[in-house]
């Protein structure tokens, strides 16, 4: 399964819409990506797991790149 991961880089500063990125991680639960996520100082602000339509959309994307868990 694949997840989309809405996180902002610094944890320690209030979310801003317009800093907001997303990175994809191939994963079993969102449990299994916040674990995969716990050593990176980053803020997690919605974790989804991606339907096949919208997978297919979030591929054409040059910036979609699946890391693994």
């Amino acid at each position: 399964m694949i997840y989309k991961v809405l996180y902002q880089e610094n944890a320690s500063e209030i979310p801003v819409r317009e800093h907001t990125k997303s990175l994809y991680i191939e994963a079993t639960s969102e449990r299994e990506v916040r674990d995969s996520l716990k050593e990176k100082q980053i803020n997690i602000e919605f974790i989804q797991l991606l339907s096949e339509a919208h997978l297919q959309y979030e591929q054409q994307s040059p910036f979609f790149k699946v890391e693994t868990a």
